[in-house]
């Protein structure tokens, strides 16, 4: 029995047992659980249980495992209903796992996760999950398109400066580029479908919609007027935005006809009025408005960080964190892809991620002078590695947050990383998902090395600024090891 399913299987038991799970999906690093009922969970234990990370409890019960991992719990999971991920599951076809006794000892990263995510505004949620729900399920699509682009954009630069033959690797890079578009030129028609599972819409046409916006079809000899400005509609005018506006419609009216379409011809009449109505809303009304909305956008926010330097990106990389206790960084994610749509690369990705640096350098100096608590260092030295590589809820959750300051003195840590790459300006990322180191790759425009200057100058600060002033005594005291 590999690690992973034994892990599924002790989840399986705090959780109520198999009857009781009713979806089960993933992200990142999380199995994203919908339960029947939350009151069978066995919480201390579960948080108590060896490879969770942390729990999060809101209308999912959402259990931290690490990346990669989570992917294979996920499908131990799902192996054990019967049923693929995502999909509902009948209580006949699961059997209950008996539980065990609740623990008394909580876990101390999924603990105060769990305090600081509790409560809130359920629509703000609610949306919160949509934008998960769509954009999620892509970021390993960017991660690998993404990486595929970075390859081939340092090959053409090789060729550009006569270190590589062009007539023996342009055919390379031109195989790499066509892999990389194949997200990238249809990025609209994916966010389409998972758009319509969100919303409850039929997955194929909430694709069709999200192909509408590309206009294929359209040329410049025979153009669509936008009514609004009466020029040329462009191609892709409103991105992404625009498609989960009119995906979201085109719920709505799909929805309606099927309350009065009689059973035998909704096949035929449902899925073409829904795509005819929702087609000429999107290309009328929704393309222009989403259009001029995501451009005013996206202008803002190269205002912002063009124009105050390394004031806006110290103030970003310091307030991330703060978004990311709440679960507001979800927000983003559609932002970060929509700038990557239209210029090619997210300016804004960089910089917020110099906030979990400043978390790494944080946790460096606590280890040095904590090294006597030998169970709290014992914990950096497990969250430690995975932040590097950026991924910074079990420093956050199980390190800096639970002793208060250290937390403040790493936001301000990756400020000051945030401060280096703003004053520098114009530093992108091609795709979303990665962050600290990992996200060196993915560097546009070969600025790879002044992303490295703010990552180390995230680590200094953090680090520096944790030591002189964000050790709480009482965490330094000696504490022996439960083996000792």
């Amino acid at each position: 029995m590999s690690k992973e399913v034994e892990l599924a299987q002790r989840i399986v038991e705090k959780i109520g047992g198999l009857d009781n799970i009713k979806i089960v999906n993933h992200c990142m690093t999380r199995v994203r659980l919908s339960l029947r009922d939350n009151e069978q969970v066995q919480m201390d234990a579960l948080k108590q249980v060896k490879g969770v990370m942390g729990v999060v409890e809101e209308d999912t019960i959402q259990i931290i495992v690490g990346p990669g991992t989570v992917n294979k719990v996920a499908k131990a999971m799902t192996d054990m209903t019967g049923v693929e991920l995502g999909a509902e599951i009948k209580t006949a076809q699961a059997t209950k796992v008996s539980g065990s006794n609740r623990e008394q000892v909580e876990a101390i990263a999924s603990a105060n996760k769990a305090k600081y995510k509790k409560g809130g505004n359920g629509a703000m949620k609610r949306f919160l999950a949509t934008i998960s729900g769509v954009f999620i399920p892509l970021i390993p699509a960017f991660v690998g398109a993404g990486l595929i682009a970075g390859v081939g954009a340092i090959i053409a630069n090789m060729i550009v400066a006569g270190k590589l033959d062009g007539s023996q690797w342009s055919e390379i890079v031109l195989v790499l580029n066509v892999i990389k578009n194949a997200l990238f030129a249809f990025l609209n028609i994916y966010v389409g479908i998972n758009a319509a599972k969100q919303f409850g819409a039929t997955l194929p046409l909430g694709g069709v919609i999200g192909g509408v916006i590309l206009l294929n079809g359209v040329t410049p000899d025979q153009t669509i007027q936008n009514i609004f400005t009466h020029e040329a509609l462009l191609s892709n005018q409103g991105g992404i935005i625009g498609v989960i506006i009119a995906v979201y419609l085109l719920s709505i009216v799909e929805k309606g006809l099927r309350t009065f379409v009689p059973n035998a011809i909704d096949i035929i009449v449902t899925p073409t009025i829904a795509l005819l109505v929702t087609g000429l809303a999107t290309i009328f009304l929704i393309m222009p408005a989403a259009g001029y909305v995501s451009d005013g956008m996206l202008t803002a926010i190269n205002w912002v960080i063009g124009t105050g330097g390394a004031i806006s990106g110290f103030l970003l990389a310091v307030l991330f964190l703060p978004m990311v206790m709440f679960g507001l960084h979800q927000v983003l994610t559609p932002i970060h892809i929509e700038m990557i749509n239209q210029v090619h690369m997210t300016t804004l990705l960089p910089i917020i991620a110099m906030a979990g640096a400043g978390q790494v350098g944080a946790a460096i100096a606590l280890w040095v002078k904590c090294r006597k608590n030998k169970p709290f260092t014992n914990i950096i030295k497990g969250a430690l590695p995975v932040g590097i590589l950026g991924i910074g809820e079990p420093l956050i959750y199980g390190v800096t947050l639970p002793l208060g300051r250290p937390f403040i003195t790493a936001c301000l840590g990756g400020g000051i990383g945030g401060a280096v790459i703003g004053a520098f300006g114009n530093v992108g990322a091609i795709a979303i998902g990665p962050s600290g180191v990992a996200l060196i790759p993915l560097i546009h425009d070969g600025k790879w090395l002044i992303y490295v200057y703010g990552l180390l100058a995230a680590y200094a600060g953090g680090m520096i600024l944790t030591y002189i002033f964000g050790v709480p005594k009482e965490a330094t005291k000696a504490v022996a090891a439960e083996t000792e």
